[in-house]
């Protein structure tokens, strides 16, 4: 990460550019945003407006960190899916890091994470099929076939089949290319079109933090490697969640974007519940023993986390609290002290 960022940093220098990790655009309207020039954006961009309001908010003005993460087994797979799946509302606090749009507070910590709700509810949320008895690769294959299409990629060209089924695909029924059936690629392209809290692929895609300065980009993949690749430490964090019910966990899904760290569940706060998880965590990754040139293990990219837990602040607390003091009700100094 910090090879990529230097040579990112060779490059604009020089041209007077810098970055700022924010979870949403803290200033610029949608209008003001360009997007990518790409096919598929645009029949993106034109089924969000059909399925919700804040689709398009999602694709130009949001920033995320992900962390992809491995399982060995369908087994392994299942237990790091419930158990992260359960435990996103305590990232999203964590790094809860977008409380601007438009220039103004918006009421809320992650306004990117407020943002999935109103996305389109077909491919977002927290899947409580997840936690079901029968849950495996199959059940997870189910709910991508149900998820609507977007696209069909065909001699370098992007075709519309946005709200048609990838099951009448399967039949050969599909509309927009009738009597054809998909290929393994076509099935591998429909699974980058769901958004859940957390995605499965050929890994498991970590999707509740916002984007955040350079001290806390491997922050995430720390906080998640050190709970799902150590086994106690992820059996440890299962069992604080096994208990939950489906309407607990999209109540704390719900209150992680504008409660942060102040949110509960059962009457037990998210921020003693990331301080448990932070130090679960540091016991994995020093059960990992990756060391580092100075001997040094990987505990050391928790401390960000560990101060925002043990301060119950959240970084778009403390933007907060320059935007109503130092700097007198504008975000325009957040350009300048929070770039990097």
């Amino acid at each position: 990460m910090n090879t990529h960022l230097r040579q990112v940093r060779a490059i604009s220098e020089p041209l007077g550019v810098a970055f700022v990790g924010m979870g949403f655009h803290p200033k610029w309207r949608r209008e003001d945003m360009e997007w990518m020039p790409k096919a598929r954006y645009r029949i993106m961009r034109d089924y969000m407006s059909k399925v919700g309001t804040l689709g398009q908010d999602m694709m130009s003005r949001t920033c995320t960190v992900q962390v992809n993460m491995d399982f060995s087994s369908e087994a392994d797979m299942v237990q790091k899916f419930r158990t992260s799946l359960a435990l996103q509302p305590i990232a999203t606090a964590l790094f809860a890091n977008s409380p601007f749009t438009n220039g103004r507070p918006n009421g809320f910590l992650s306004y990117r994470s407020h943002v999935w709700e109103d996305t389109d509810p077909d491919r977002t949320g927290m899947l409580p099929f997840v936690f079901d008895g029968d849950m495996g690769f199959e059940k997870y294959t189910d709910y991508m076939l149900d998820v609507p299409m977007y696209f069909v990629y065909r001699e370098g060209e992007y075709l519309d089949t946005s709200g048609q089924s990838f099951r009448d695909f399967l039949n050969g029924r599909l509309p927009a290319l009738p009597g054809e059936l998909p290929t393994l690629v076509d099935w591998e392209n429909h699974l980058t079109t769901a958004f859940p809290e957390v995605r499965l692929k050929r890994y498991l895609e970590m999707r509740g933090a916002d984007g955040g300065p350079w001290a806390r980009l491997c922050a995430l993949p720390a906080l998640w490697a050190g709970l799902l690749y150590h086994q106690p430490s992820l059996d440890a964090a299962w069992d604080i969640a096994r208990d939950w019910s489906m309407e607990e966990r999209l109540k704390l899904r719900a209150d992680a974007p504008r409660l942060g760290l102040r949110a509960e569940i059962r009457k037990r706060s998210i921020q003693s519940i990331a301080l448990e998880l932070i130090e679960l965590a540091s016991a994995g990754l020093s059960a990992r023993k990756r060391l580092n040139s100075a001997g040094e293990n990987e505990t050391g990219f928790l401390s960000p986390l560990l101060k925002v837990a043990e301060g119950g602040i959240t970084p778009a607390e403390r933007k907060l609290a320059l935007y109503h003091g130092d700097w007198q009700g504008s975000v325009d100094p957040l350009f300048t002290e929070c770039a990097y």
